[in-house]
């Protein structure tokens, strides 16, 4: 793993703050050959646009997308989905995903749970997109059809949907990059725990709670939490800082910090 130690970093929540980014990179002599932005990067531009110092830099940019990419509505998800106008990171995109990268097959889960489609541990509501059109129209008679499409544009984008979980379950990684946390965070999700495991990773990744910590449950399953803006290589290890940790509090058990 010594290679990809090296040679990967990922990147948390970004919101906008690129000049974490900027400042970051320039503080380095050796530069990776891959960045792993773990979501909320929230695109008031193209990702290529927006990301154009990792580019610059020679660096290829993966990416999952978080709870906030869809705040600015269909033209900043646009701004991150659309390959038209990224011609040069829209094959970046891990969702679902498992893709070799510097030796690792790292697959990535992005959005977080939402009550909607399903919010463990309770049962899902919905497996699909396509069950949305059907879903929404029982909203109730003050919803008016531009909010319902809206409900459903927003819930496609940044839901976790079972139909990709289980697809990536079926599927082999080293390493699971999230958005949610799995329950090593006290605001985690026992789910994502069972997704990598299903998955034999040895190593899940994920942002969202703006906080760098690194756990490990009694079966050698590791958690690396990923702060705002930090860039964090698989060994954990700080490439650059970002902005201050949020509060973790106490590990959940069986988690304990390492």
């Amino acid at each position: 793993m010594a290679a990809a130690e090296d040679n990967i970093v990922f990147i948390g929540d970004i919101h906008r703050q690129w000049h974490h980014v900027v400042r970051g990179l320039a503080g380095l002599e050796h530069k990776p050959a891959v960045a792993v932005l773990l979501g909320d990067m929230e695109c008031d531009r193209p990702l290529d646009e927006v990301a154009a110092p990792l580019i610059e830099a020679g660096i290829d940019v993966r990416w999952i997308w978080g709870n906030h990419d869809y705040d600015g509505g269909p033209e900043m998800w646009a701004n991150l989905t659309d390959p038209a106008r990224n011609p040069h990171t829209r094959d970046g995109v891990l969702n679902a995903r498992v893709v070799e990268i510097a030796g690792l097959r790292i697959a990535g889960l992005g959005g977080t749970f939402r009550r909607r489609v399903w919010e463990p541990p309770h049962g899902r509501r919905l497996q699909g997109r396509s069950e949305l059109a059907a879903d929404v129209a029982t909203l109730g008679a003050d919803w008016s059809e531009k909010q319902r499409a809206g409900m459903a544009d927003a819930l496609a984008a940044m839901a976790i949907w079972p139909e990709d979980y289980d697809a990536l379950a079926a599927l082999g990684a080293d390493v699971l990059v999230t958005h949610e946390a799995p329950s090593s965070h006290p605001q985690g999700f026992a789910a994502i725990d069972d997704l990598a495991r299903a998955m034999g990773a040895r190593l899940v990744i994920h942002g969202h709670h703006h906080v760098c910590y690194r756990a490990r449950a009694g079966d050698g399953l590791e958690v690396q939490g990923v702060g705002a803006g930090w860039a964090l290589g698989l060994d954990g290890r700080a490439w650059w800082p970002g902005e201050a940790d949020r509060w973790l509090g106490a590990f959940p058990k069986p988690w304990q910090p390492t």
